[in-house]
């Protein structure tokens, strides 16, 4: 068996650490006596996040949009001033956007990628070479069970977290022999806020946002707390990937099995 990575004392930068699994991931993290650089477009929540925890590790919050190129190129060197190095990179940051492929609009499906998975390319580009440094070091980056099935009306959201998986494993087989290894995440159904806060189609009546929205809500089921210790705890034990929630492992069962044909399964599942 491996050994585990010390997390004692190590630093680690978590994105969307305002609310949902990142301020999980950073709870844990902080169990564990590891530093935290947190960041969010969400000043706010990541002033809860830091308050949560207390002050048993060193805290310091960054206002970071991931979408913007020239933020996340400058901010290694805002991490830096105040820490000695970045042990852990967790891509967290995301966003959803519901409708079918033809009801999505040009803008939005590239506003999602934009932060999805650019925001994951342009954060480990900014970051890799601090990672490098450090003797030892993890890349978390959250993919989705929608990175391995693809339901329909989800076209833009599993586009980015199927692009997130296939860019982990190949980056992985790139960083071996290095200190960097990766861990990519499918969490399944977490009981967060991206249902209220995700894209619809525009023009669409409210009553059927709402009936998407319960319908979404109500799939989200598994504890962020819960998550959050399941993700460290795979990234302490070096698992290159990590299945988080029991629906999420059935819907990997069922995709190994009927590779073509599991959503026949997994929808009748669905509505019954």
């Amino acid at each position: 068996m491996a050994r585990r990575m010390e997390l004692n004392g190590r630093t680690a930068l978590i994105t969307g650490a305002g609310g949902g699994i990142g301020r999980a991931v950073a709870v844990s993290l902080a169990r564990r006596g590891c530093n935290l650089a947190l960041a969010d477009v969400n000043e706010a929540g990541l002033a809860q996040t830091a308050e949560e925890i207390g002050s048993a590790v060193r805290i310091t919050r960054y206002c970071l949009d991931v979408s913007d190129p020239e933020a996340v190129a400058g901010a290694p060197a805002r991490v830096l001033a105040d820490h000695p190095g970045v042990d852990v990179l967790v891509n967290n940051a995301g966003v959803a956007l519901g409708g079918l492929f033809e009801q999505v609009s040009a803008a939005d499906f590239e506003w999602l990628f934009s932060i999805n998975f650019w925001g994951v390319i342009r954060m480990t580009r900014a970051f890799l070479p601090t990672l490098r440094r450090s003797p030892d070091a993890r890349l978390v980056n959250l993919s989705s069970i929608f990175g391995i099935i693809a339901p329909p009306g989800q076209t833009a959201y599993v586009a980015s977290k199927f692009a997130v998986r296939g860019f982990s494993e190949s980056l992985r087989h790139e960083l071996k022999g290095s200190p960097v290894g990766v861990t990519v995440v499918h969490p399944g159904g977490v009981a967060t806020s991206i249902a209220r806060s995700a894209r619809l189609p525009q023009g669409a009546p409210a009553d059927e946002v709402e009936r998407q929205v319960r319908s979404f809500e109500s799939k989200l089921r598994l504890s962020p707390t819960l998550a959050g210790e399941a993700i460290v705890r795979a990234a302490e034990r070096r698992r290159p990937r990590v299945i988080v929630g029991l629906d999420a492992q059935i819907a990997v069962a069922a995709e190994h099995f009927a590779p073509v044909s599991y959503w026949k399964l997994l929808g009748r599942a669905a509505t019954a």
